[in-house]
């Protein structure tokens, strides 16, 4: 579980209020490795991490991360609140926090130590906007991006939700917008509690209640000593709820600081969002202050401003992030992301061109199609592949670009 931060000390670096880019919530866990522990190494522990990611799955044969492939054999995996959790219900589009050792930069690669992870909402779905791609779930607005996957159990996209269906959405947080962009949707129809995060607005320690975008939470029922110290409106909040509101509130039945940041000082890869903004030299991402006076900026500097979608690299020291690199991850709209995965296929089914993979049911039909080190006949189930590829238009599935047989 994280060591607490001091949102105070960081503020006062920039003078703004930050937030977590995604949390930890239900299960963590990856799918098996392709790349080994040093020869000889002894146990090691999320105390000898040197890296640290916050990003979006976009593949496994390993744990694929910001373009690097981390080992999960013998990572540690918990929730938000350092609970262990099964690595099988990892999925692509989750939003994960890795720390990690070095990053070989030869291969892309790096043994995970401990991986985080979690979703934004959970909650029942309102109004749905097709034509400006949001959804309203817990009061909250969803944006769905070309990059947004959604579970097997809602093939169309925003076609198959339904307002009153419960939903769990993975992504990025993004306040300056007053919503939250969308990595992954999937149904969740048995919920012990519902959950938002987002800042505090409204604040009444008195009664006890306040405001996320909007929605009205009482914390009256909970002992003094499960409130965080200091509450004050802007602040970003993990809030667990019942399921049933009561009185026109949502009921509290945990709440906890909303902000995840690096443990300590050493090399960082952020995806996320600039939650606070001085100059295209300082400002913070996912609340977690930068400096990039000494940064290059491959896509420009037009376009970094508070709201805008990035990922930064670079090396953590004292709390502040020391940018090498920052780019600008999408504009507006997204373009599709790519996704990989690798393994054993099976479900193989050659009249629909599909087979199932790491969970996901893939699509090879496409007239792009490229075969590396083999030919469409060498498919059959239990044969090791590794497919590259983007959502197709059920939003579910992937479509193959490249199959490359191993």
């Amino acid at each position: 579980m994280s060591t607490p931060h001091n949102p105070t000390r960081r503020q006062a670096l920039f003078t703004a209020t930050g937030l977590a880019a995604a949390a930890l919530l239900a299960a963590c866990g990856g799918g098996g490795s392709d790349a080994g522990a040093p020869a000889g190494a002894g146990p090691a522990t999320p105390a000898d991490a040197s890296t640290y990611t916050l990003g979006a799955i976009t593949g496994f044969g390993s744990v694929i991360v910001g373009g690097v492939r981390y080992d999960d054999s013998r990572a540690e995996c918990v929730d938000e609140d350092g609970n262990a959790r099964d690595r099988s219900l990892l999925k692509l589009g989750m939003v994960v926090a890795i720390d990690a050792g070095a990053v070989n930069r030869a291969d892309a690669s790096a043994l995970a130590l401990r991986i985080r992870m979690g979703s934004e909402i959970v909650g029942p779905v309102g109004t749905i906007d097709t034509a400006a791609s949001t959804v309203q779930v817990l009061g909250q607005t969803v944006l769905v991006t070309t990059s947004t996957l959604f579970d097997e159990t809602l093939a169309g996209g925003l076609a198959a939700l339904a307002a009153g269906r419960v939903v769990e959405v993975h992504g990025i947080l993004d306040p300056a917008n007053a919503r939250i962009v969308a990595t992954r949707i999937e149904a969740e129809d048995s919920p012990a509690a519902y959950k938002v995060r987002g800042p505090i607005a409204n604040l009444d320690t008195t009664a006890k209640t306040f405001t996320v975008n909007g929605e009205l939470i009482s914390y009256v029922a909970l002992p003094g000593v499960q409130v965080p110290p200091g509450l004050t409106n802007g602040q970003i909040v993990r809030v667990l709820l019942q399921t049933t509101q009561a009185g026109g509130a949502w009921v509290a039945i945990a709440l906890r600081g909303g902000l995840r940041l690096p443990d300590r000082s050493g090399e960082a890869h952020l995806e996320g969002v600039i939650t606070a903004f001085t100059t295209a030299a300082e400002f913070s991402v996912n609340g977690l202050p930068v400096d990039a006076r000494g940064a290059s900026f491959p896509d420009g500097t037009t376009g970094i401003g508070l709201g805008a979608r990035v990922e930064v690299e670079g090396m953590v020291v004292n709390g502040v992030l020391m940018a090498s690199k920052v780019e600008i991850e999408e504009r507006g709209m997204p373009m599709r992301r790519q996704f990989e995965l690798r393994g054993e296929l099976g479900n193989l089914n050659t009249a629909g061109k599909t087979f199932a993979l790491r969970g996901v049911t893939v699509w090879y039909g496409g007239a792009t199609m490229e075969w590396r080190d083999g030919t469409e006949a060498m498919l059959s189930n239990g044969r090791r592949i590794e497919v590259s590829g983007v959502l197709a238009a059920d939003r579910t599935r992937l479509e193959a670009r490249r199959i490359e047989f191993k």
